[in-house]
């Protein structure tokens, strides 16, 4: 076959444009096929028309979990991390409407583990002198940019790993430099250099302490083997009772989908209807 004869999808047989193919080990997979993987799936190169087409399956079964997920608590600003307590449910996703986005929806049971990755970069200041010219200050002054991101390790047939950035912009942080004194003699005397703690950011702080809770609620989650909501043995009649009464005051948030108990929704502050 030659480099521009028609190539066909493996999966749907829908004729494949020019540069819409997307090789698979053992045949071809156009991008609309190819849109309907998990997101977090990054091995296609490596897998048969045999394993993408139980991929698809698995994905149509998920659409069903994506309806039914009902979210008890958020994580996160752009990209969230969402929980589904009484499913035992958790997902990853941007998108504001689960159903139509599908977005993989794992069991508490399939997380292995949870971590926190901050990348550090560092650039040097300069200062322009009577030429015009960049020059290093003196002492050297460097600015530090920071990026956060969550790193949830998952028992999965289709990807083991499920990495996204907490910030959706780096957050930058510029060390603060001690003063200058003078000497008895009248010569200048810095006090002390400069500090590199980048703790002293609040934006450091906000996201450090945000993937920090998440990897908390996560690690929790798949220690706990038992649904938040069951019954403890000899006390059933009291905690129907009070399950009654729970179910009765917790109200989903038409906004964002939240669940609540309170006047106002915990997730984004819309009042009760």
């Amino acid at each position: 076959m030659g480099l521009f004869d028609k190539k066909y999808c493996d999966i749907c047989g829908e004729k494949i444009g020019l540069l819409g193919n997307r090789k698979l080990e053992d045949g071809n997979l156009c991008k609309d096929c190819a849109k309907k993987l998990s997101p977090w799936f990054s091995d296609r190169r490596r897998s048969t028309v045999e394993d993408i087409k139980g991929q698809l399956a698995y994905r149509e079964e998920n659409l069903e979990k994506a309806a039914q997920f009902r979210i008890t608590r958020s994580f996160g600003e752009e990209r969230k991390v969402l929980l589904d307590e009484e499913h035992r449910w958790f997902t990853v996703t941007r998108a504001r409407d689960l159903a139509e986005a599908n977005p993989d929806i794992l069991d508490f049971d399939a997380i292995t583990g949870c971590r926190l990755d901050i990348d550090e970069n560092r650039t040097e200041l300069t200062r322009e002198d009577a030429d015009s010219k960049d020059v290093s200050c003196v002492p050297p002054r460097y600015e530090y940019s920071y990026d956060f991101f969550l790193i949830i390790t998952v028992r999965h047939p289709y990807f083991d790993e499920m990495r996204f950035p907490l910030n959706s912009s780096s957050v930058y942080y510029e060390p603060q430099h001690a003063p200058m004194s003078r000497s008895p003699m009248g010569h200048p005397k810095r006090l002390g250099a400069g500090r590199v703690d980048p703790e002293d950011c609040a934006e450091y702080r906000k996201y450090r302490q945000m993937g920090e809770e998440i990897c908390q609620r996560l690690n929790e989650a798949c220690r706990q083997k038992q649904p938040i909501s069951t019954v403890p043995e000899g006390d059933t009649v009291t905690n129907e009772a009070e399950q009654v009464t729970s179910a009765a005051e917790r109200w989903t948030c038409p906004a964002c989908g939240g669940a609540n108990t309170g006047r106002f929704c915990e997730y984004c502050g819309s009042p009760r209807p």
